[in-house]
């Protein structure tokens, strides 16, 4: 019941921009889930509009293959790591331009208790210029111990080493105590990632001290940034952030 009988998930619209602004907004957000229900469309197509948001990285979303699970105007990829009936879950990387590459990954290692992997989607996105973005949606590993954290982080990072262009990484880290976000960190420095502070860093989902969810980036110049808080439609805040391509 738990295994997704389909891991790479997506929905390409006829109505896509073709390239992806110079200046552009995102939202990075574990949304527990919530994402098919009104009260939570109705807030994040207020938030589309209200911060111009080109695109949408959720974490723990839920999503079909019959149904745009976000919005309208909006095409996406997505990693299922579990599937519930007809019902799959994971992380989701929604955007107005259509993907030039997506891959779907799942974590070696699996959860404690419930035997579920983890799930990564890497997706790349043209410029009008035609150099290319690389977006990376992490949901890391949570109920393991810190040895299978850092394995499951080095993997990940591995996939992206190589690449020299701008990238953006973000999503639910769970860095939950200081030995992972300490490797957290280590990885962001190998590949010399900024990343971005918010002000209001207290509304960040966060565990005895450490937050939970970032966003890092390079070859970008970070514009605005902003966290709101939003505890009726997760139990996680969404980060905002608007980049300039350099």
């Amino acid at each position: 019941m738990f295994i997704p009988s389909i891991i790479h998930h997506k929905s390409y619209l006829d109505n896509c921009e073709v390239f992806l602004p110079d200046t552009f907004s995102i939202v990075s957000w574990n949304v527990h889930k919530n994402n098919n229900k009104d009260t939570f469309k109705r807030y994040l197509d207020a938030k589309v509009k209200s911060y111009k948001l080109d695109m949408l990285i959720f974490q723990e979303a839920i999503f079909t293959n019959i149904n745009n699970p976000v919005l309208t105007n909006f095409a996406f990829d997505a990693a299922a790591n579990l599937q519930i009936k007809n019902n799959f879950f994971g992380v989701l990387t929604a955007s107005k331009v259509r993907s030039v590459y997506a891959k779907a990954y799942l974590s070696k290692d699996l959860e404690a208790y419930i035997g579920t992997h983890k799930s990564m989607l890497l997706s790349t996105y043209e410029f009008k210029d035609r150099s290319k973005i690389l977006i990376l949606n992490v949901h890391a590993i949570n109920f393991r111990e810190n040895e299978s954290y850092s394995r499951e982080l080095e993997r990940f990072f591995s996939f992206i080493e190589s690449y020299d262009g701008a990238m953006i990484i973000c999503g639910d880290f769970n860095s939950w105590n200081r030995t992972r976000l300490d490797k957290l960190n280590i990885e962001a420095k190998k590949l010399n990632l900024k990343v971005v502070n918010f002000k209001n860093s207290s509304f960040v989902k966060s565990f005895a001290g450490n937050s939970l969810d970032f966003i890092f980036y390079k070859g970008l110049e970070l514009l605005e940034s902003s966290v709101e808080v939003a505890t009726k439609h997760s139990d996680h805040n969404p980060l905002f952030a608007k980049f300039k391509k350099i």
